[in-house]
């Protein structure tokens, strides 16, 4: 498998992974609505990984944890982000 897809597809797990653990936590009902926001996200992240990852032929483990860290990043700031909007409309 092409190595830009590996990390691609690692960056939109690590997105994946978080929000999972984030409604894990919460404790609350699964919501179908917060959980496609988060995979809109996870696709956002993996066409960011798609540019950051643009020439990669050789990754060492480090470029394979900084895709899954990048994809967490990215839900996590998204949330917060979204969290911040919804407040300053109040």
């Amino acid at each position: 498998m092409n190595t830009q897809i590996i990390l691609i597809l690692l960056t939109v797990i690590g997105a994946i992974a978080v929000a999972i653990l984030g409604w894990i936590e919460s404790g609350e009902p699964f919501d179908q609505k917060k959980f496609t926001a988060s995979m809109g996200r996870a696709v956002l992240g993996g066409l960011l990984a798609a540019l950051i990852f643009q020439g990669v032929e050789n990754p060492d483990i480090w470029t394979y944890v900084s895709a899954l860290l990048i994809g967490a990043g990215i839900d996590v700031t998204g949330h917060r982000l979204a969290g911040t909007l919804n407040q300053i409309q109040k």
